[in-house]
């Protein structure tokens, strides 16, 4: 089978190296930015184009959200599989007269950051039942977990990574800045920040819950309060404690 990734982003870049990984042969990447593409080239061995999209039988479209509709547009090969990666696009957003698809991986990806691509959740979709086995079979020789779902569920799966990971990790930022303007280093809250993640691999995160607001301790609360300056600090400090206390109703 011959696969061509398009974009040179942060997953197409994970995908090429899980690929490389697994010997799973990719016989072009091709984006618009050549200096990306032609990182990806020399660290995998895939060759790379910003001119032509060569015939393929999976194209799988690694882009922004607001690029797949034009960039699906360039695949010109009829009856050929196309899959995109995005979490929050149904796989109709595609514009080309081939089989259409999507190939989401559940995880957050830096082009700095290794990861363990067998404990990704891969989730497919496809118009029938034979391009759904070609997806899962091509997932299940990177991850172990792969699973079939629709756009209804995954719309879902993507607003719930968007809460356990992007809201989680702007928190972090942060959480940063306070210790930076009171030259702590933020290096210290790494432990607690591991135990806390840790934790909910064991304990249902509603009960792994601790601090003030669970407490319902006014005091530390008020004394937090009195310590922020920052208005933005304080709109999340008071929106944060105000959901927890909801969610315990104190």
């Amino acid at each position: 089978m011959k696969i061509v990734i398009l974009g040179s982003g942060n997953v197409a870049f994970h995908l090429a190296k899980a690929f490389k990984e697994k010997n799973i042969a990719v016989s072009q990447i091709f984006g618009r930015n050549e200096n990306a593409l032609k990182e990806i080239s020399e660290k995998f061995s895939i060759p790379y184009s910003t001119d032509e999209v060569p015939d393929a039988d999976l194209y799988l479209i690694s882009v922004s959200d607001d690029s797949v509709a034009d960039i699906s547009k360039k695949i010109s090969k009829e009856n050929c599989l196309v899959a995109h990666t995005s979490g929050s696009l149904p796989k109709e957003i595609l514009q080309g007269n081939y089989r259409k698809s999507s190939f989401y991986p559940l995880q957050t990806f830096s082009k700095s950051k290794d990861l363990d691509y067998a404990e990704i959740p891969f989730f497919v979709e496809a118009e029938n039942e034979h391009d759904l086995e070609i997806l899962k079979n091509l997932a299940l020789k990177i991850s172990e977990n792969v699973m079939i779902s629709d756009y209804e569920k995954r719309k879902y799966i993507h607003l719930t990574a968007v809460f356990a990971c992007n809201f989680v990790n702007h928190l972090f930022a942060r959480a940063k800045e306070i210790s930076d303007a009171q030259d702590i280093p933020f290096s210290y809250f790494l432990p607690l920040i591991d135990e806390t993640v840790q934790k909910i691999h064991e304990i249902d995160p509603k009960s792994a819950q601790t601090g003030p607001a669970v407490r319902n301790d006014g005091r530390v609360l008020e004394l937090h309060e009195a310590l922020i300056t920052d208005t933005e600090h304080m709109k999340i400090y008071k929106m944060m404690n105000e959901s927890i206390k909801k969610m315990y109703e104190l």
